[in-house]
């Protein structure tokens, strides 16, 4: 996957994992299930509106909140195929990678707006507004981590490590 193109949904700053997946849906650890709330206290209506392969781009402090691993588990299974933010919390940064979902540094990232369609090239490190024409440089993902999300996730990049060294 060197190349992710989406439709945008805008969200402001400070995004916590609660307003990703709010804690009356954690009964359950299933994506599918968790899918179908992202995002809802945000925008009721998102779960409807999101397609799969849109593309989330959000103000600074996305993903702050408690360190739960189904907000990033929820997203990847709603079909968001990547976060764009000037800056995530930390504990969300990590659980996004090890759960495969790309996010992507930017500050410029309030420029975007929604509706417009976007591309990711990983191997650039661009972002192209395809609506204005504009592109943006990502801040780099270190390779470990561009090597979890190729894997889909840490479970599958320490599976695949496991072949190999058998």
């Amino acid at each position: 996957m060197s190349k992710i193109t989406g439709k945008v949904w805008n969200f402001g700053a400070n995004i916590d994992t609660d307003v990703i997946i709010a804690a009356r849906y954690l009964n359950s650890s299933d994506p599918e299930h968790l899918a179908k709330y992202v995002m809802e206290d945000a925008d009721p209506e998102f779960p409807k509106k999101l397609q799969r392969g849109d593309i989330i781009v959000a103000g600074e402090n996305f993903g702050c909140g408690s360190s739960r691993e189904h907000a990033p588990i929820a997203l990847k299974a709603a079909g968001v195929a990547a976060v764009v933010a000037p800056s995530f919390a930390r504990i969300f940064y990590r659980n996004a990678f090890n759960m495969g979902l790309p996010i992507f540094e930017l500050p410029e990232s309030l420029e975007i707006k929604e509706g417009e369609e976007i591309s990711i090239d990983l191997d650039k490190g661009e972002i192209t507004n395809n609506t204005t024409n504009k592109t943006y440089k990502f801040i780099p993902i270190p390779p470990f981590m561009q090597e979890l999300i190729a894997s889909g996730g840490l479970i599958n990049y320490a599976i695949e490590e496991m072949k190999k060294a058998n």
